[in-house]
């Protein structure tokens, strides 16, 4: 019997569906140069979110519950990578251009940033140690196999979610790179929006 429940389904939607760091940047490739990079851009960030899973699954999270040193080791390397993207964003102001398209990225570059910004984030690793188990019988044989069904389910709807902002972002792509007043607000409120979500996470206990 599988452990797929529409209340798992429902809250997992919301939590994959609201806007983080992930839709973010998924958004932002989207964007920028077009709907292949935002793909790639989801997968790495599903990617992400592997180590976290492992974590709950593991018991590790308890170790980064129970030691505020490793927690606050993670979160402050996440808050560093997340100011450096919105330091980037700011920077790099060839990607969003009215040309037909924006300069290359390697598949690899934006794979690797998509896993930091979620690898970098311990929130993640506590959210799933107590989100997870809600939908395990603990005292059953078959707790793990359940809590990788759960794992799996939870990535692949990540990914879709993902693709779809980013496939919806590459849509409107002409529209909006056709207008030079919004590629500059656009810039600016992706490097705020990256800034914010740092300054979230150095405020997390």
């Amino acid at each position: 019997m599988t452990a797929i429940t529409p209340e798992f389904l429902g809250l997992a939607f919301l939590v994959v569906a609201s806007p983080g760091t992930g839709v973010l940047y998924t958004l932002s490739e989207g964007l920028t140069r077009g709907a292949r990079s935002s793909l790639i851009a989801a997968f790495g960030c599903t990617l992400g979110i592997v180590p976290h899973l492992l974590a709950a699954i593991t018991g590790l999270a308890a170790l980064l519950h129970a030691s505020a040193v490793a927690f606050a080791t993670l979160k402050y390397l996440g808050v560093a990578y997340l100011l450096y993207m919105a330091w980037m964003t700011v920077r790099d102001r060839s990607a969003l251009s009215v040309e037909t398209s924006a300069p290359t990225r390697s598949a690899g570059r934006i794979i690797v940033r998509g896993i930091l910004l979620n690898l970098l984030n311990p929130k993640l690793t506590l959210f799933f140690f107590a989100f997870l188990p809600q939908f395990v019988d603990g005292g059953g044989p078959g707790a793990l196999a359940t809590m990788l069904e759960l794992s799996a389910t939870f990535m692949a709807m990540t990914f879709a979610v993902f693709a779809l902002y980013g496939i919806f972002a590459a849509a409107v792509r002409r529209h909006v790179l056709a207008r030079p007043a919004i590629l500059a607000g656009l810039r600016y409120s992706f490097a705020a929006a990256f800034a914010a979500l740092g300054a979230r996470l150095a405020l997390a206990r």
